[in-house]
C-alpha cells in the first residue's frame, strides 16, 4: 500500500491550517484548535492499529468515536494551541503515512472498524486496514479541510 494520496490530503490540510484567519466556531461546533486536535488523536490510533497489523496482531480494533470534546481540549492546552497542535500534525502524519508505506500485503488485514462521518458514513464491521486508511484519506481529511474553510469564510467579530 502507498501512502501517496493519504499525504496529499494532510498537504491540503496542513496548507489549510498554516494559512490561518479562521473565525470562531457557531453553536455546538468545533473551532480549528480542535479540528486539529481531533486529527492529531486520530493519527495515533491510526498509528497504533497500523503497528498493529504489521506485528502481526490476530485482533486489531478501530475506533473514532472514543475521542470526545474533554480529550480534544486537553490536547489543545498541553499543546499550546494551534501552532503547537500544527506542529504535531505535521510530526502524526509523517509517522502515519510512513507506517502506511510499510503495510504491504498486511493493509489487507481485517480490523474491527467503529466510525462516523456525519450521516453519509457509518461504519461497525471489520474492513480491510487498507479501506478504512481510503476513507481516511477521501472522507475524513476532506470532511475537515472543509469545515477548517467554512470556518474562515465566516465573518469576524467587530
Amino acid at each position: 500500500m502507498e501512502s501517496a494520496g493519504l499525504r496529499a490530503a494532510y498537504r491540503s490540510v496542513l496548507a489549510e491550517v498554516e494559512a490561518g484567519g479562521f473565525g470562531p466556531a457557531g453553536p455546538g461546533g468545533w473551532d480549528a484548535a480542535r479540528i486539529v486536535a481531533h486529527l492529531v488523536a486520530n493519527d495515533g490510533l491510526m498509528s497504533e492499529v497500523s503497528e498493529a497489523v504489521l506485528a502481526g496482531a490476530p485482533f486489531a480494533f478501530y475506533d473514532l468515536a472514543g475521542v470526545h470534546r474533554p480529550e480534544l481540549d486537553a490536547l489543545v492546552a498541553e499543546c499550546g494551541g494551534l501552532p503547537g497542535l500544527t506542529t504535531v500534525l505535521r510530526a502524526t502524519s509523517r509517522r502515519l503515512c510512513a507506517l502506511v508505506d510499510r503495510l504491504g500485503p498486511a493493509a489487507d488485514t481485517p480490523v474491527e472498524t467503529h466510525l462516523r462521518e456525519g450521516f453519509e458514513l457509518v461504519v461497525d464491521e471489520p474492513l480491510p486496514w487498507s479501506r478504512t486508511l481510503d476513507l481516511h484519506a477521501r472522507v475524513h481529511l476532506p470532511r475537515h479541510l472543509a469545515q477548517l474553510r467554512m470556518l474562515r469564510d465566516q465573518p469576524q467579530p467587530a
